[in-house]
């Protein structure tokens, strides 16, 4: 201890600026990995997109907005994605009100998330006129589904393959009616700012 009592001014300073350096470079590649997280993520979602829009506040004909994660423009029609990032064995149904979640000790419960993703699709199809509107919720890769998948949801590595499905078959001319309603989306949509990695 006394041997600290005899360390100068710059000693101190120096110390300071090296504990300071190892917390700043201990957030930057926290910062570093979230950022390639969510990168990874955008392009999983987005890579069988033809054009897409992140973060979206979908008007819901009554004066509010529904917040809408990814809004994809594809081929065959537009796909609302409700994403969401949950680590652990996944137990949902579509009769289910409530889905559980068991992670090691941890085990919780959230509501059912298919009645808003037909809430979202709604409020898409009321802008988009006859344009095909669709929905998926999506998973990431910390969650599983033991019992097996409810309607409507996928894990996000089987995305691109769900997207391109039936792209073959449809016929070249019917990209102008898709550019034009898709443009109506976007006319209608504002950026959403909540965020939300479920």
């Amino acid at each position: 201890m006394q041997e600290l009592g005899k360390l100068t001014p710059t000693a101190w300073i120096l110390i300071g600026c090296a504990a300071a350096l190892g917390f700043g470079l201990s957030w930057a590649g926290r910062w570093y990995r979230h950022y390639r997280l969510r990168k990874a993520r955008r392009a999983a979602v987005t890579g069988g997109a033809v054009e897409y829009l992140v973060d979206s506040l979908v008007p819901d004909g009554m004066g509010g907005g529904f917040h809408v994660d990814y809004l994809l423009l594809t081929r065959r029609g537009v796909v609302v994605i409700d994403l969401r990032d949950v680590r652990g064995n996944i137990f949902g149904g579509d009769q289910m009100a409530e889905w559980t979640v068991m992670d090691g000790s941890r085990r919780f419960t959230f509501t059912n998330p298919q009645s808003a993703l037909y809430d979202r699709i709604a409020a898409v199809k009321a802008i988009a006129g006859d344009l095909p509107v669709e929905g998926r919720i999506v998973f990431t890769r910390r969650g599983r589904f033991p019992k097996g998948l409810p309607k409507w949801t996928l894990m996000i590595d089987a995305l691109r393959d769900e997207m391109a499905g039936g792209d073959a078959e449809r016929p070249p001319e019917s990209a102008a009616p898709l550019h034009e309603g898709w443009q109506r989306i976007k006319d209608a949509v504002k950026p959403s700012y909540m965020v939300d990695m479920r």
